[in-house]
């Protein structure tokens, strides 16, 4: 079985439409056994899907040990991707039980930030020997930017590009070693400034072009346009509350916190509108990345057999067109937001 797939900017790369996140094998907020975070993969991969994204950041390299563990595997060829930035070094104070970043990881280790050319290089390096492959298809520069860098922004932004860290990118690209590379982030400023440095194939953007943001139509996706460059729409529930509603009874999460009062209450009237056309809030946020002509997949978390099997079905539900045309009525969606049509459906189904 495969899924319908998308060329990825200029490279041969070709993405299916639903990648698998694996966020969540490096015990994202839960912890999870190895045998489920194979099953995961393992089910993933007999559904059709043929692309699955990582990071040394997911449980301190326990998800890339899972990733590849399971990759070795595979009766057909994966795309997968792993992120670069972040550098793993040995920390005995580390333990299970106390949660890192959101990650309830046994393995011991911390972050250190590297974007220089030295360190995407170990990075890359790294990251081979903890997956146990010979390549990866894609790297991205993994959280780069203000939001999560803060002040010390405008330092690993130097490290970048007159540090040699997109140089050495481009230098991994160009020898073979990688496909294609570009930014694996939430913030859409350090795009547009990445599209200028450098020639980038991928933006990996993750809680920006959702339901409830369509702020990439402004500036980003037009230059991508122009570039050549594809999008990967991460985190299409913008960190869950998109996935839950508002009526679980627990607290909604958006980006990555508790749900500020203003998104709980759009939220509802995204709801009360998708209750009258008897659409999944959560299908409709899944697939509305996928009708811009720039997004080439979309790229959920994944964490067991079971949220495999809901994400595929939400993939496939059939959503009435009207139901778009009332979000823009009720000036819930920008009316310039490309919707998916009967004919995308058709090809899903």
């Amino acid at each position: 079985m495969t899924l319908p797939t998308r060329p990825l900017g200029q490279t041969k790369i070709r993405l299916t439409e639903i990648g698998f996140g694996a966020a969540s094998l490096g015990n994202l907020n839960r912890r999870i056994d190895d045998a489920t975070g194979r099953a995961a993969i393992d089910a993933a991969i007999a559904a059709g899907v043929g692309f699955v994204d990582t990071a040394p950041f997911y449980g301190r390299g326990l998800s890339e040990r899972r990733v590849g563990d399971a990759l070795r595997e595979a009766d057909r060829a994966i795309i997968l991707s792993t992120k670069v930035g972040r550098l793993l070094t040995p920390d005995a104070s580390a333990t299970a039980e106390e949660a890192r970043d959101g990650f309830l990881s046994p393995m011991p280790f911390r972050v250190v930030y590297d974007y220089s050319r030295d360190g995407i290089l170990r990075s890359f390096e790294a990251s081979l020997h903890r997956l146990g492959l010979d390549r990866v298809d894609m790297l991205f520069v993994h959280d780069i930017g203000r939001m999560v860098q803060g002040d010390a922004h405008d330092r690993h932004w130097a490290e970048l590009t007159t540090g040699g860290g997109f140089d050495a990118l481009e230098s991994l690209r160009d020898q073979g070693a990688i496909g294609a590379f570009g930014l694996g982030v939430n913030e859409v400023e350090v795009c547009i400034d990445a599209i200028h440095a450098a020639p980038i194939d991928v933006l990996l953007l993750a809680n920006r072009y959702t339901l409830l943001e369509q702020t990439p139509l402004d500036t980003l996706f037009p230059l991508c346009a122009k570039n050549g460059v594809s999008v990967i729409a991460g985190a299409p529930y913008n960190s869950g509350i998109l996935a839950t509603g508002t009526r679980t009874g627990g607290t909604p999460y958006y980006d990555y916190g508790p749900a500020p009062d203003e998104i709980v209450a759009r939220v509802r009237r995204i709801e009360a509108v998708a209750d009258a056309w008897q659409v999944p809030l959560a299908a409709a946020a899944l697939q509305f990345p996928l009708a811009h002509p720039c997004v080439v997949s979309v790229l959920p978390g994944i964490g067991d057999p079971r949220r495999l099997a809901q994400t595929l079905d939400l993939y496939r539900r059939p959503i009435p067109g009207g139901f778009w045309q009332a979000l823009v009525t009720e000036g819930l969606l920008r009316s310039d937001a490309p919707v998916p049509t009967a004919r995308d459906e058709a090809v899903r189904a």
